[in-house]
């Protein structure tokens, strides 16, 4: 790949009081990522000074060496901004950041973001009413059909897990009332689209799961699978012949494959490429349990590749130099691999 096609990524800090800004450090440190992007780190040069100067250590990044885009914040707000505290300060600068990344990336500035996590209670402090990250790179890109899918290599074998999730942050109690055939529809047509153009899996294999326990035991259990879940599975079988759709598998099940896959169990065999969850938990509590070092959240419909670590801004050991920078590394080269091969593909299609 010539340096004229090379993935150009802008890394937004995240919340400034969190892990952010010291896992980005850490991550950038490894020379790898300068011959593979282009890396220009979005947020506030300084507070990247402080942590470096603050943890000095040789595992870290010297900001003074990096490409970075100051996001201009009111005094008040970064004299208020305390490390391992979140507040309506680290919120509203968390949100600049992010801001400020999909305007240069909308413009073109950029193919892809890779955002840092944020506390969306912070956000919601200064005053900024968003679920999460996704909805506000979602709302900002002008899309309605979007999804967080969760991305991880197993270490051990190599084999790739991929979750979508059908619903996202939202109560419990709301998830049944929210899920309906038609938002099923978007989502598993967005999965096969990933798939096909990100991944190049043509004819793949997805795992569906239920809502219910035993998916409702027949209607003994809960009556959605039977009222319209399985319905559902069986007409998106006939619009998706080329990938074969298995469920709805019971939730408690439905993980034993992959874990199986996961960590090397050689007799494991017809493997899913991806797997629906209908629910935040019943997606993600697996998906950390296997891979919480190296999973990525992945925001799938944008106009260009979002990814982030899939980990939160753990304030209770922000400053103290001890995170793990692994699932930074992996949001950054799997963003590189997704607008690589949406790259390559452009220069074919010309």
């Amino acid at each position: 790949m010539t340096r004229e096609n090379t993935p150009r990524l802008a890394l937004t800090l995240g919340d400034p009081a969190g892990i952010g800004p010291e896992v980005i450090l850490k991550a950038l440190a490894d020379p790898q990522f300068s011959h593979k992007c282009d890396l220009t780190v979005i947020g506030s040069k300084n507070l990247l000074l402080e942590v470096y100067q603050q943890l000095n250590s040789t595992d870290l990044a010297n900001p003074n060496q990096l490409q970075v885009l100051d996001v201009p914040l009111k005094p008040e707000i970064t004299q208020e901004i305390m490390m391992g505290r979140g507040n309506a300060a680290s919120g509203a600068a968390s949100f600049a950041y992010l801001e400020y990344a999909i305007a240069r990336t909308l413009s073109g500035e950029f193919d892809g973001i890779v955002t840092a996590p944020i506390a969306k209670s912070a956000w919601q402090l200064a005053g900024y009413n968003y679920p999460g990250q996704t909805e506000l790179l979602a709302e900002k890109s002008g899309v309605d059909r979007f999804g967080m899918l969760f991305v991880a290599r197993s270490p051990h074998t190599g084999w790739t897990l991929r979750t979508l999730l059908a619903t996202t942050h939202i109560p419990l109690c709301q998830v049944a009332q929210t899920l309906t055939p038609e938002l099923l529809t978007k989502k598993l047509n967005l999965l096969v689209d990933c798939l096909v153009q990100n991944f190049g899996i043509k004819n793949g294999k997805i795992a569906i799961a239920g809502l219910n326990p035993h998916s409702g035991e027949q209607g003994q259990l809960g009556n959605e699978e039977q009222d319209w879940l399985i319905p559902w599975l069986e007409q998106q079988k006939i619009n998706h012949p080329n990938f074969l759709l298995q469920g709805p598998i019971p939730p408690d099940t439905m993980w034993v494959k992959p874990g199986q896959a996961w960590y090397g169990n050689s007799s494991v065999h017809n493997v899913a490429d991806a797997y629906l969850a209908l629910y935040h938990d019943q997606g993600l509590i697996p998906v950390k349990l296997m891979a919480f070092d190296r999973a990525v959240n992945t925001s799938i419909g944008l106009p260009f590749a979002r990814t982030s670590p899939d980990h939160g801004t753990a304030f209770d050991i922000a400053g103290q130099g001890i995170a793990d920078a692994t699932s930074m590394k992996a949001a950054i080269e799997l963003a590189t691999e997704l607008i690589s091969q949406k790259l390559m593909v452009g220069s074919v299609d010309s």
